[in-house]
């Protein structure tokens, strides 16, 4: 079964074309240019134009249930025949928890927790953000399981861009 797979933006065409991924997620502040890599036919790209902030700021688009409901709604039509990478800016807070978000989604029957783990271990970096794994919790059910599995881990290590990695989903 394919992956799931989270980079930055920097590092997005390398990242597709190592993996063969056919679907791409991009969350990118309103007016980022992002360049979708050839391989990925447009039908197969979802683009939600949000900023990396969990409450309101001026001249900045608050991830919403909208563009949660958007994410999981992409990755539970995706086929899975060839991985799906998710990205953002710099790798480290809105892809790390639309991974999160996707893997629980599609594996209903993980534990919360031990997908957090494997988040952690797979990205050291990794710092999800708050307002996207809360709705995200809210709208698979996983009463506060999640919020309270990514508090677990903590915040990640300090660093500019996280390093592309893989997500499993059993």
């Amino acid at each position: 079964m394919p992956s799931l797979y989270a980079c930055p933006l920097s590092r997005l065409p390398e990242t597709v074309a190592a993996t063969g991924a056919s679907h791409l997620v991009t969350l990118a502040t309103m007016g980022t240019r992002v360049k979708r890599p050839p391989s990925i036919d447009p039908v197969r790209h979802l683009t939600l134009g949000v900023s990396d902030i969990s409450a309101p700021m001026a001249d900045h688009v608050l991830p919403a249930e909208a563009h949660v409901r958007a994410l999981l709604d992409f990755v539970q039509a995706w086929d899975r025949d060839r991985p799906l990478v998710i990205h953002c800016y710099a790798g480290i807070s809105r892809s790390t928890a639309a991974i999160y978000g996707a893997v629980c989604a599609l594996s209903p029957d993980r534990g919360e927790k031990a997908i957090a783990q494997e988040l952690r271990r797979r990205s050291p970096s990794a710092t999800p953000n708050r307002l996207i794994v809360e709705i995200a919790d809210g709208m698979l059910g996983r009463d506060g399981r999640m919020i309270a599995a990514i508090a677990g881990i903590g915040r990640g290590a300090e660093a500019y861009e996280g390093v592309p990695f893989a997500m499993s989903l059993v």
